[in-house]
């Protein structure tokens, strides 16, 4: 085990030298088969051998994207090529001379600055030769992403491409979250998200939510664009600030050329433009590099928007209404718990796929009424509603640690850390934490849920192990007349996001 674990610490240091590209959800290789006991195999037959050859290299380098696209942890810059990345990079997939007419005609109809250059023409060649196979899921998820992006982008009056920034951030992945704590398709930070009115609550992450997030993003671009003056400056500041770049002009003797300014931008900036532009190519030109769309699950158009009026989760929409609650799931991403809240003035609605509207509508009672028997049977009651901008500056005393001042506040030491960048978990007498709680509001959902004493069912009962693409209702379904809310009940669920794989999960006999 020892040996496996430094195997893949030497390999991640291994391949933070080879190019990354823009990527998707993970695609697992045909070399790296779901039987975990075959892969198991395959990894032990490397270990034993005294040297790496290429292809156990190509094996290990295919574990590591799975594992890290398994993972709800996902920089941004690791869709991003850094100058380290590309250097002796010799992989060619076109002509240097195709690529400067191609860059030159795209150059013609847009406001951003397309020249031909050395690096970038790398940086493509890298994503075309490295990362081809990951973007017909891309397109799919354009297909459903994009024409919301250009109806706001064209509100805003800001160059439709700037849609093309979501797929360098998030990979078009609503929930994907970087280590630093930016969230979202656009990965706005806690602090840049409320300035342009995204609210984070204990149920809610606006960071989260497709049509918020955008038109945030829309008013952040448009802000940095009157800043700059220039939609290439505006790019590079939204990702490191529009300090970094007027420090960059200032250090290149006022340039405002991006090009020009970018040996003074911080690495990953200087990465980060020339990442957007491979993008906009490939879409551009994917026929000519016979890159085609897969078939995207919806179409933004198939779906529409209903309020609420109780509290429900996804598992009730699911039990009425036989909706996938993987597919509630992807239409609802800023929903952090799989359950939508009802609080007074924020009308807090559920995307469902169009041919559901009206038979919501038909069965509302029905699935409010199952929400409400969930609510009086629940042996562990919902988490309280509360908002993120509820926050105190908390003083450090005399015998404070970070575990301590969190079960204070009712909130995770790693909460506690993000909100305040620390990089360690250290602390001095008199420092002053930024702590958002939960104990610093009052309960504001519809109705007071209270802590119901249940018997636990008793007799016979199967053990059901959790597999990978498993929910509520489809466990239900393998089962004789037992329901989502037994499930629930019997293995003290109270939200489908504890539902992991491997899992054991009692089935009691009816």
């Amino acid at each position: 085990m020892n040996k496996f674990l430094f195997l893949l610490l030497f390999s991640l240091s291994v391949f933070s030298q080879k190019p990354k590209g823009v990527v998707l959800e993970p695609i697992r290789d045909t070399l790296w088969p779901d039987d975990n006991v075959k892969r198991t195999i395959k990894v032990a037959n490397i270990i034993e051998k005294d040297t790496f050859s290429n292809q156990d290299l190509i094996i290990i380098d295919s574990l590591l994207v799975d594992e890290k696209f398994n993972s709800s942890l996902i920089d941004s810059l690791e869709f991003v090529l850094n100058d380290i990345d590309i250097t002796g990079n010799t992989s060619t997939v076109l002509t240097t001379d195709l690529l400067k007419l191609r860059l030159s005609l795209l150059n013609e109809k847009t406001p951003f600055n397309l020249a031909y250059n050395t690096t970038l023409e790398k940086v493509i060649n890298s994503y075309l030769s490295s990362r081809k196979k990951y973007f017909p899921q891309l397109f799919a998820r354009a297909k459903y992403y994009f024409p919301m992006f250009e109806q706001y982008l064209d509100e805003y009056d800001i160059p439709l491409e700037m849609k093309f920034l979501a797929i360098v951030e998030s990979a078009l992945l609503p929930q994907i979250k970087s280590r630093a704590g930016a969230t979202g398709l656009w990965q706005f930070m806690y602090g840049t998200g409320k300035q342009f009115d995204l609210k984070v609550s204990s149920y809610v992450d606006e960071r989260q939510d497709p049509v918020k997030s955008t038109i945030a993003a829309c008013k952040y671009l448009s802000q940095l664009y009157r800043i700059f003056g220039d939609w290439d400056l505006a790019l590079a500041a939204y990702n490191s600030g529009p300090g970094n770049v007027s420090k960059a002009i200032k250090r290149s003797g006022g340039n405002k050329n991006y090009w020009n300014i970018r040996p003074y931008l911080p690495r990953e900036t200087a990465s980060y433009v020339p990442a957007f532009y491979a993008t906009m190519y490939i879409f551009e030109y994917a026929e000519e590099h016979n890159i085609y769309s897969e078939l995207p699950q919806f179409f933004n158009f198939e779906t529409d928007t209903i309020r609420v009026k109780r509290t429900i989760g996804f598992d009730h929409i699911t039990e009425i209404l036989k909706v996938e609650e993987d597919v509630i799931s992807f239409l609802n991403p800023v929903y952090k718990l799989d359950i939508v809240p009802f609080i007074k003035d924020h009308n807090y609605a559920i995307r469902l796929p169009k041919d559901k509207i009206i038979e919501f509508l038909e069965k509302e009672k029905e699935i409010y009424a199952l929400a409400e028997a969930d609510e009086a049977s629940r042996e562990k009651p919902l988490p309280k509603y509360f908002e993120m901008d509820n926050s105190i500056r908390y003083k450090v005393k005399n015998g404070d640690f970070l575990g301590k001042i969190a079960q204070k506040f009712g909130v995770r030491v790693s909460d506690i850390k993000r909100w305040n960048s620390l990089k360690t978990s250290h602390l001095k007498i008199g420092q002053r934490l930024t702590v958002f709680s939960g104990k610093l509001s009052v309960n504001r959902t519809s109705s007071t849920i209270k802590k119901v004493s249940t018997s636990i069912a008793k007799g016979d009962y199967e053990v059901y192990t959790v597999q990978k693409g498993d929910s509520l209702w489809t466990i239900s379904k393998k089962f004789k007349n037992v329901s989502i809310e037994e499930i629930k009940k019997w293995n003290n669920i109270w939200s489908a996001k504890s539902l992991k794989t491997g899992t054991k999960l009692k089935i009691y006999k009816s």
